[in-house]
């Protein structure tokens, strides 16, 4: 049985380029040795705290959480050697370091920075230690350039006290690569006691320890035996309690060359001895006997036997003051949403009063002339939303996205739903989604179910040109405490692994090249089975026994992140204290910037809103900005189709701008369909490809229902089902719809029998089971893997024949629902697709040359310009050559005067 120890100083492989294993692993390992707490203190941030936290939870120990932060130097005397480089150098041959070396790693002195977990006896209240990590490591990287985040010790005390508590909100651990270190390696113990001074004035009391690391190596090494005796030694005369830690990298001391590697990477040097960090392979997670073992041996070369148990119970009461709670401490799994002032809402206000309030005041409006009974299915289905939205507490959520919409709106912006979204009635009604569901039998279940405690997801599109511009405006709109986009980590793929061990191994920069340039996009642990797979890698001579040590090393890389980047489209909203809860940095466009992904925001209940830009609906606004400034308010009247056809005014010109309100355009216009089907459909969204034309073709949509299949059928499941081929011959009526049973007729009509959306579905197994629609949902989801429809099986087989179905029919009706987990699409998403489908369609119907010049313009589509402009002549539309009088950067559209040719 291991002695129990807590490791305080962890890194995974969110220490970009250092670490060298995942924070699965090491709590998989921490737990198999019976540890009871592990921390995880990467490198400069808290990237990958959340995947630990939850990995902790899962196997049974305790969480702690922490960072190893770059510190400026003191401002010791001159000549002090606290914050030289301390790793060793050749003599008189000395080179200068080789791509980059110390330039892109200038070595600073470094402090492990710790969050205390929950101390109410002592004023402490919960999450107080990791909102003050967050705030530091956020403070660390605003205050510098990005990419080289280092903070002060000034910085470290202000975050570390509480005001009004007397106790720290943080520990920080001094440790072999501290001043404190350094100055112990240069044999300048006064100068290391008076650095331990300037801490301790700065720091509350309880929160400096002196970190001890013996990883055995040469005793002019940071780390070595006699280093460690040093600083213990330090500590002692300064009053300051000491802690043993392993400076862990690597999870087993195999994972030793791969750090080698790392080190050599960041700093783009070749590998070295005098290029690496570590001293010995020392670094790793070892066990409690291992670690005890160690705290004897610093003991007794200190000549003092009794410091081995002090050192280890000095280490377990620091980590057990730093145990964390996920949901007291973390807040993970608690759901804020921006306040109601932000929301134009006096404090008291009742959300879920408000929402229904603005839901109800727009039915009028939104189904003007409907009749009683379609009103009182209007009616009927919000109210049944709104108890959903209510148990589930997100009435909030809803009146800041349509929040969000208004403000993008009100910059003259472009923006759509997409996604499950387009379900909800509630969404149609704030004007979150131009899709009506009741009209088109979208499930608000498949969006958010009752049975599911899970933020709904709703994306917008806006126009790609402007993004930028909408980020600002919600930016500025509720605040930097408030809003941060969400980061995404690149990890190491075969070709960056190749790239990366190369040069460290000193292969010329052309084989390099050649090398990764010969490798699919594939995992880097997968680059051997490419080699023996991909005929092409097979005949380049890369299997050589000469190339083994680079792929080695190359699958020792695998997945490890490589940096950090913006991610393409999401936004964090939450309330003012977003930053106790989430780090911060500067994207490289200068918006704040979660160090955490999309898994971990979701995970932790932070409000994400997914904000993609769209080229087409670029495209399209500028084909209305084209036909506003050449038709004027004749916009609506006369389109500039080649043949001269004009259409009546049908209300859709906005009465403020006197322009083409695109969204009031009805879905049932003739014109365009007759467009669509004539399968001249280049640069129109989602059905411009050879295949999709070739199916709307044979399709022939009449409707904006229509659409929505033809979207839904040009999937790779259906197309890989052969669903097309039978949905073809019953609608053109060549054969009868072949239906399951007489009583599933009801939500199969309308794709004559064939099952494409998952919305029928959940129709399927709510009326052969009887239960409700939400757990029909649940049922859906359970068919995505064999082991949810084996158990499924047993319980629908069971439900059907209770509901008075026979076995025939449970047969036919099983093979629907098992094959349909290999296809199938949500008819939502379908119909969020549809609408710019529609709109892009109706703009090249009736202002071709106006919305051919926003594709020019914007490229959205999958054409190169020139069949673009082929497509233009075709139409009848005139290209003009370049003019350096009048051409601009854009394509635009001129009304050309044809004057009769003058008489002979």
């Amino acid at each position: 049985m291991s002695t129990p120890f807590t490791h305080l100083h962890v890194a995974s492989g969110y220490s970009l380029r250092y670490g060298t294993s995942p924070p699965q692993t090491l709590v998989e390992a921490a737990a198999a040795q019976g540890m009871p707490a592990l921390a995880l203190t990467d490198r400069d941030g808290l990237y990958g705290a959340v995947k630990f936290a939850l990995a902790c939870e899962e196997a049974g120990i305790t969480p702690i959480l922490g960072v190893d932060l770059a510190v400026e130097p003191g401002g010791l005397p001159a000549g002090s050697p606290a914050g030289a480089d301390p790793t060793p150098r050749p003599g008189p041959g000395r080179r200068t370091p080789a791509r980059g070396g110390a330039e892109v790693d200038p070595r600073h002195p470094r402090a492990t920075v710790l969050a205390l977990g929950q101390d109410a006896r002592a004023g402490l209240p919960p999450a107080t230690g990791w909102a003050r990590l967050c705030r530091l490591v956020s403070a660390t990287h605003l205050r510098g350039e990005r990419g080289t985040p280092v903070s002060s010790p000034e910085l470290i005390a202000e975050h570390a006290t509480v005001p009004g508590a007397p106790v720290p909100a943080l520990a920080v651990l001094l440790g072999p690569d501290s001043e404190v270190g350094r100055a112990v390696l240069a044999r300048r113990p006064d100068l290391a006691r008076e650095i331990l001074r300037r801490w301790s004035s700065l720091l509350p009391a309880g929160a400096l320890f002196v970190e001890v690391v013996c990883h055995h190596g040469a005793p002019h090494r940071p780390g070595s035996l006699s280093h460690a005796t040093r600083m213990l030694a330090v500590a002692r005369q300064s009053g300051v309690p000491a802690v043993l830690t392993n400076a862990v990298r690597y999870t087993t001391p195999g994972g030793a060359a791969t750090a080698d590697v790392l080190d050599a990477a960041r700093r783009l040097v070749p590998l070295d001895a005098r290029h690496i960090d570590r001293v010995s392979s020392e670094g790793y997670l070892a066990d409690g006997n291992r670690m005890a073992a160690v705290a004897r041996e610093v003991a007794e070369a200190a000549d003092e036997p009794a410091a081995a148990a002090e050192l280890l119970a000095t280490t377990a009461a620091l980590a057990t003051r730093c145990h964390l709670d996920l949901g007291r401490d973390l807040g993970i799994g608690s759901v804020r949403f921006p306040e109601n002032h932000l929301l134009g809402l006096p404090p008291d206000e009742e959300m879920n009063a408000v929402l229904r309030r603005r839901c109800e005041a727009r039915i009028g409006t939104t189904y003007p002339g409907a009749s009683a009974e379609h009103l009182r299915v209007v009616r009927d289905r919000l109210h049944d939303e709104l108890v959903a939205i209510t148990a589930l507490g997100y009435a909030s959520y809803f009146l800041t996205v349509a929040d969000v919409c208004d403000l993008i709106r009100a910059l003259g912006v472009r923006v759509a739903a997409r996604g499950s979204g387009a379900g909800s009635l509630v969404n149609y009604l704030l004007g979150i989604s131009g899709v009506d569901p009741v009209r088109h039998g979208l499930l608000m279940e498949r969006f958010m179910s009752p049975l599911r405690a899970e933020l709904p997801d709703i994306d917008l599109d806006v126009e790609s040109h402007r993004r930028t511009e909408v980020y600002e405006a919600v930016l500025a709109r509720f605040g930097a405490e408030r809003v941060a986009a969400v980061s995404m980590m690149d990890t190491y793929r075969v070709r960056h692994a190749v790239r990366d061990v190369g040069a460290a191994l000193g292969l010329p920069p052309d084989e390099i090249d050649t090398i990764a340039k010969a490798f699919p996009h594939v995992r880097a642990r997968d680059a051997r089975r490419a080699l023996a797979e991909l005929p092409e890698l097979r005949a380049s001579g890369l299997g050589s026994d000469r190339l083994d040590l680079l792929f080695d090393l190359v699958e020792r890389l695998d997945g490890l992140p490589r940096h950090v980047a913006l991610h393409p489209c999401g936004l964090i909203l939450s309330d003012a204290t977003l930053l106790d809860r989430t780090p911060v940095e500067a994207s490289w466009t200068g918006l704040p910037m979660s160090q955490f992904d999309k898994d971990d925001v979701e995970v932790y209940g932070l409000v994400k809103l997914d904000v993609l830009g769209i080229r087409m609906q670029s495209a399209m606004a500028y084909a209305l900005d084209e036909i506003a400034r050449v038709d004027g308010a004749d916009a609506s009247r006369a389109g500039n189709h080649p043949d001269g056809a004009t259409d009546p005014d049908t209300g859709y010109l906005d009465p403020v701008s006197g322009r083409i309100d695109l969204d009031a355009v009805p879905h049932d216009d003739g014109t365009t369909f007759r467009l669509i089907r004539s399968t001249h459909t280049l640069g129109v969204f989602q059905i411009e490809s050879p295949g999709q034309r070739e199916l709307i073709g044979k399709f022939a949509p009449r409707t904006f229902g229509d659409l929505i299949i033809d979207i839904s059928l040009f999937r790779p499941g259906p197309v890989k089902s052969d669903m097309i081929n039978p949905f073809l011959r019953a609608r053109q009526g060549w054969e009868r719809p072949r239906y399951p049973h007489p009583r599933l007729e009801f939500t199969l009509r309308e794709t004559h029998g064939v099952v494409v959306f998952h919305e029928q579905i959940l129709h399927l197994i709510a009326a052969t089971t009887g239960c409700d629609l939400a757990e029909a949902d649940e049922v859906r989801r359970a068919l995505g893997s064999p082991e949810g429809q084996a158990e499924v099986e047993v319980w629908w087989r069971s439900r059907a024949r209770a509901e008075g179905y026979d076995e025939a029919s449970i047969e036919r009706i099983w093979r629907v629902l098992k094959s349909f987990a290999s296809f199938g699409f949500c008819k939502a998403h379908a119909a969020a697709f549809a609408l710019p489908t529609y709109h892009s369609a109706w703009l090249k119907a009736h202002h071709p040359a106006a919305f051919l010049a926003g594709v020019l313009t914007h490229d959205p589509g999958m054409y190169p310009k020139r069949l673009i402009l082929d497509d233009a002549r075709n139409l009848g539309i005139t290209i003009l050559p370049l003019d350096v009088n009048a051409s601009v950067a854009e394509y635009r559209v001129e009304r050309l005067t044809l004057h009769p040719a003058p008489a002979l």
